[in-house]
């Protein structure tokens, strides 16, 4: 007898995720064509839904590759399965258009040029040969086209590219990488680009092809050159040319802070730094990031002026065909193989994304402009990361590479906004088990900022379709954001107190879900008490309902405020006046300051004038930077602190004492003995290293007392202080060692543009109380 035939059977299959503008479903065409199954893909605002239809195994193995081998961009999060009735359909499978109804599904980031469409740009043979646009399904913007949801062309800033026959045809074809890859385009129907010279400098405008070539001239002669990329303009300039360095430090008001370099090729950055094998991980992933690494010793070529008291650079590579065709390609007139690649910006405003706005706001920066007709619909900064010794990441700024893609939260939450705090500011969206960070903004500190913040909760509310029931904000009374916060939410936002933001931030990254709390160290800069003084040297007892205060820095007066911030020296003195300690005149600090100085200084402490109360672990780093003798002025946020981390890592191989702290992190024995070793003429790299693993050894001190106290055995290590990798490093050896289980941050940062995660599990919870 011959046997029966298998019936067949028919599932629908509704895929979640990052899953559109990804090329799932022409994956899912070549899947079901290869298994000779029936059905159709389409796109909903849901994600994808798949209909599917033959022999059970078949049909079985289709719906388990679907989550195990997705498209290189795609991250399934959820495949949901249900019988149908068998349709008796003949064996095709098809593409179906995108269904507009209502709902949500996942964008993916802008990712790096593949290494396919890197092929096609280098290839004279190919129509997309040097094609300054090039991009397919597995590469390319996402993110910063995007104007609406679900993904697709018309939704994109390519609306207003109609494609040729040639590229219609590819789009149109699932077989192509480029099917329905929405920024697609090629020389004849996408994007062009343009030189536009300042008044005055003697460029003449040029486009396409003259316009890199120009470009790339213009930066070999020591020009400053604004490029316009994937989520907003650089500027860029060469890296090893010592005057075109200073010239864009000083147009861009920049003080010291380090520049950040892109790089033509790895060869090009081996050159410069050392770089282990998970930071080359990170620097080649289609994130591309810029990777703190190590300068390399001796000779690099490289402006002195680049990066000045840092031990490292921040470094990245090329990740759009603008970047490659800049460096040249072979047969190309030679240009610089490194370039500074910062910000276009001024100094405290936002990343300039607008062609008309750029020539204004970027007037007297650049010499020329390399833009380009493909509109920005979200400003993107470039994401900063560094690689900590047991290969694990820890992002400062998380932005593009990595937004849209949400966060798995460990509580449902109501459909909620955080706005973050007032620097490095950093909106998060969420509801039900997802959380959605906007890109990085910067510092909320005049209206451009406001604005920006503003169009990037439009941008995240559209693409997420999260509309917010709740909206959180910091307690400071004073922080722009806060302010702002109470307009779209209609009512009084939820407040919550800056460092019980930032454990729960780690928390939450975690995947804790706040019934029982953890011992949260909480060092930063300032974040407002609610004792009405300046926190940030905190060591909390936290859930996500609340927090106690069980042991913090001894306080000290903060004379001046900002202006205190951006004169350590002052901090010092004020450090030693609270410690009861003399300002002797052969104490660094002191001869940094003038007469008159040290006069009005000693009237407002004696008086309390303008001193506000703070217990900021941060300025402590910053007085310590001064009384080392190693930065006595600021010329950007957290330089004493980032140079004196510089100076002990300069010695930490070499010297293992540590100052000890006195009580709840009382730093008087800390500053006698550092001023007893700075007069034995102990080198300043020992002090701060020294002077380091004290605090380290403060902190696992505290936490030890505070779990015999309590019971509690975890340790969350959140706030900007621990960017500071030595710090990070000591506390989290120290207390494995003593049996804790230690949170730090990974994708999440952990200074304020993580605290909007924070917020948002905190008011989450609170209103889910009430």
């Amino acid at each position: 007898m011959t046997a029966p035939a298998t019936r067949a059977v028919r599932r629908r299959v509704t895929v979640r995720g990052t899953v559109q503008g990804v090329g799932f479903r022409p994956f899912v065409h070549r899947l079901a064509t290869d298994l000779a199954l029936a059905g159709f893909v389409s796109n909903t605002a849901n994600g994808v839904l798949i209909e599917v239809e033959g022999p059970p195994d078949r049909v079985a193995g289709f719906c388990d590759r679907l989550a195990t081998q997705p498209p290189p961009l795609a991250t399934v999060t959820g495949v949901g399965v249900e019988d149908l009735p068998v349709s008796g359909a003949d064996g095709t499978f098809a593409i179906r258009s995108t269904d507009r109804s209502p709902g949500r599904t996942l964008l993916p980031p802008d990712t790096a040029t593949c290494a396919d469409c890197l092929r096609d740009l280098t290839d004279p043979a190919d129509r997309r040969h040097r094609h300054p646009f090039v991009t397919c399904t597995h590469c390319g913007p996402r993110f910063t086209i995007a104007t609406g949801m679900p993904y697709d062309r018309a939704v994109t800033t390519m609306a207003g590219f109609p494609m040729c026959a040639d590229c219609a045809r590819e789009y149109g074809d699932p077989l192509d990488r480029r099917f329905h890859a929405q920024p697609v385009a090629c020389p004849r129907c996408g994007p062009r680009l343009r030189l536009l010279p300042a008044p005055g400098r003697g460029i003449r405008p040029a486009r396409d092809a003259d316009a890199l070539a120009t470009a790339r001239a213009l930066l070999g002669a020591g020009r400053i050159v604004a490029v316009k990329g994937l989520g907003g303009y650089h500027l860029a300039c060469d890296a090893t040319d010592a005057r075109a360095v200073e010239t864009l430090r000083t147009r861009k008001a920049r003080g010291g802070k380090p520049f950040a370099v892109m790089c033509a090729d790895l060869d090009a950055v081996r050159r410069i730094a050392v770089v282990s094998a998970p930071e080359l991980a990170a620097l080649t992933s289609p994130r591309r990031p810029i990777v703190l690494l190590r300068r390399r010793a001796g000779r690099s070529g490289l402006a002195p002026g680049l990066s000045p008291g840092s031990p490292h650079l921040g470094v990245m590579l090329p990740y759009t065909p603008v970047h490659t065709l800049l460096f040249g390609l072979p047969g190309d007139p030679p240009g610089p193989r490194v370039l500074v690649m910062t910000s276009g910006n001024r100094s405290g405003e936002p990343i300039v994304t607008d062609d008309d706005e750029a020539l204004t706001r970027l007037a007297g920066l650049a010499d020329a402009w390399l833009a380009h007709d493909r509109p920005i619909a979200s400003p993107c900064d470039d994401s900063l990361l560094r690689v900590r010794p047991d290969g694990t990441e820890q992002v400062l700024r998380r932005s593009r590479g990595f937004v849209p893609r949400p966060l798995r939260l460990p509580v449902p939450v109501r459909p909620a906004l955080a706005v973050g705090g007032d620097l490095k500011n950093a909106l998060c969206l969420g509801v039900g088990d997802q959380a959605w960070f906007g890109p990085h903004i910067g510092d909320m500190g005049d209206l451009t900022t406001l604005e920006a913040a503003r169009r990037a909760e439009a941008h995240l509310r559209c693409l997420t379709g999260v509309a917010p029931e709740v909206v959180a904000a910091d307690r400071h009374p004073g922080y722009h954001s806060a302010r702002w916060a109470a307009r779209p939410a209609g009512h009084a936002p939820v407040l919550v107190q800056h460092h019980h933001a930032h454990i729960a931030s780690a928390m939450a990254e975690h995947g804790l879900d706040g019934t029982a709390p953890v011992i949260g160290v909480a060092f930063d800069g300032t974040g407002y008490g609610d004792d009405g003084t300046v926190w940030g040297g905190e060591i909390l007892l936290a859930d996500y309902s609340g927090f106690r205060r069980y042991a913090h820095l001894a306080p000290a007066p903060l004379p001046g405020g900002d202006a205190g911030v951006a004169n350590p020296c002052r901090l010092a003195l004020a450090r030693l006046w609270a410690a009861g300690l003399p300002w002797d005149a052969d104490l660094p600090s002191v001869t940094a300051c003038t007469t008159d100085e040290l006069a009005v200084l000693r009237q407002q402490l004696a008086r309390g004038v303008a001193c506000v109360a703070t217990s900021s672990m941060g300025r402590l780093f910053d007085a310590v930077s001064s009384l080392a003798g190693v930065c006595h002025r600021a010329g950007y946020e957290a330089q004493a602190a980032l140079e004196l981390e510089a100076a002990a890592a300069a010695a930490w191989a070499s010297d293992s004492s540590a100052y000890a702290f006195a009580g709840d992190l009382d730093p008087a024995p800390v500053l006698v003995a550092l001023v007893a070793d700075l007069r034995r003429g102990v080198p300043a790299p020992v002090l701060a290293a020294r002077f380091h693993r004290g605090v380290a050894r403060a902190v696992a001190e505290i936490c030890r007392r505070a779990r015999r106290d309590t019971g509690l055995a975890t340790v969350a290590l959140s706030g900007g202080v621990f960017a500071n990798a030595l710090l990070e490093e000591e506390c989290a050896r120290l207390l494995a060692g003593y049996g804790f289980a230690v949170l730090r941050h990974g994708e999440v940062p952990p200074n304020d543009g993580g605290l909007a995660l924070g917020q948002l599990v905190v008011a989450a919870h609170l209103r889910q109380e009430e």
